[in-house]
């Protein structure tokens, strides 16, 4: 393993398991299969970058930022990287967030294999326990009848509200499908969006029987 990588490896597993279920380090761990599997058919990615842009993505989050928390950037440097290589894995970061559909560019191969990683984690059926694992952690209602999911939001207003779980689909997860940028993307999120829609209709006859 690149010794950089070991490091950010060794910094971050600790970090992330202070973080709540839908944010751990065994998530870390599916979006990195996730980015190697899209990464098989595209050669050209700097896997470098890549691996430890999944490693650090969730560290300077907004949900988990505490003050005096460590930054992306001084596990980089801590780890040993030069700077071209920590402007790449950091802009690669960048790229990743939803932010209310508020999203950045995608300005490289790593980029987009990165996000859509880390979007296909968001959805299917382990998208739908790391939904409602953030919900309960957050003290969030199942569900909510009467709640309208938002079409258009600032990433303020997207982070601020704290809308049911299941609201968060019609949010953003049922939205991913048609966002993912590399082709093995588009194709992994096709069954795991189809069963996201599955529950989702079970779940609203089993809300409807009960009222």
């Amino acid at each position: 393993m690149n010794k950089i990588i070991e490091r950010c490896t060794e910094q971050v597993i600790e970090i992330y398991e202070r973080f709540d279920a839908s944010h751990d380090y065994d998530h870390i761990l599916r979006v990195m299969k996730n980015a190697e599997d899209i990464a098989r058919v595209m050669p050209d990615a700097d896997m470098t970058v890549v691996r430890l842009a999944v490693l650090l993505h969730d560290i300077d989050d907004p949900k988990y930022k505490e003050a005096g928390s460590v930054s992306a950037l001084e596990l980089l440097d801590a780890a040993g990287a030069e700077d071209g290589l920590a402007t790449k894995v950091l802009e690669t970061i960048k790229s990743v967030s939803f932010n209310g559909g508020n999203e950045e560019e995608i300005v490289s191969i790593e980029g987009a294999i990165v996000r859509d990683a880390d979007r296909l984690d968001a959805i299917g059926a382990i998208g739908i326990a790391r939904t409602f694992a953030f919900g309960g952690a957050r003290g969030r209602k199942l569900y909510d009848a009467d709640e309208i999911a938002r079409t258009q939001m600032s990433e303020d207003e997207y982070r601020s509200k704290n809308t049911a779980s299941v609201t968060h689909f019609y949010e953003k997860l049922l939205l991913l499908k048609d966002l993912m940028v590399t082709e093995e993307g588009k194709r992994l999120a096709k069954e795991r969006h189809d069963f996201m829609v599955s529950f989702l209709d079970q779940l609203n006859a089993e809300i409807g029987a009960a009222k």
